[in-house]
């Protein structure tokens, strides 16, 4: 996580660096609906490496906006969700969402 000081000043600046990744955004978008575990997310984004998964999801843990959850169980259970920062994050999803489909609306007229 940046200090403050090493924000940018230009607040769409901060959150294209947080959430300005391809498969940032994806992730993003299955988190929303529940929490995944992490084989589930990976076989649900088609072309995401073990690493890049890996990485994003730690990415977004230390910025506050996923929530890791291990079940002590065996074996082992971890799940990913949206913390409760990421939560806020929830309208700027759906707008998005609502945007490519209203895009996509304008091909079927054509």
């Amino acid at each position: 996580m940046l200090r403050k000081e090493e924000l940018p000043e230009c607040p769409v600046a901060i959150t294209v660096g947080l959430i300005g990744s391809k498969w940032k955004l994806l992730i993003l978008r299955n988190l929303r609906l529940r929490p995944w575990r992490f084989n589930e997310l990976q076989r649900s984004l088609e072309g995401i490496s073990q690493k890049v998964l890996t990485d994003s999801l730690r990415s977004m843990e230390a910025d506050g906006i996923v929530t890791r959850t291990v079940y002590a169980e065996v074996p082992p259970r971890v799940e990913y969700s949206l913390s409760e920062l990421g939560e806020t994050m929830r309208p700027i999803l759906d707008s998005m969402e609502q945007w490519g489909k209203d895009y996509k609306k304008r091909f079927d007229t054509i």
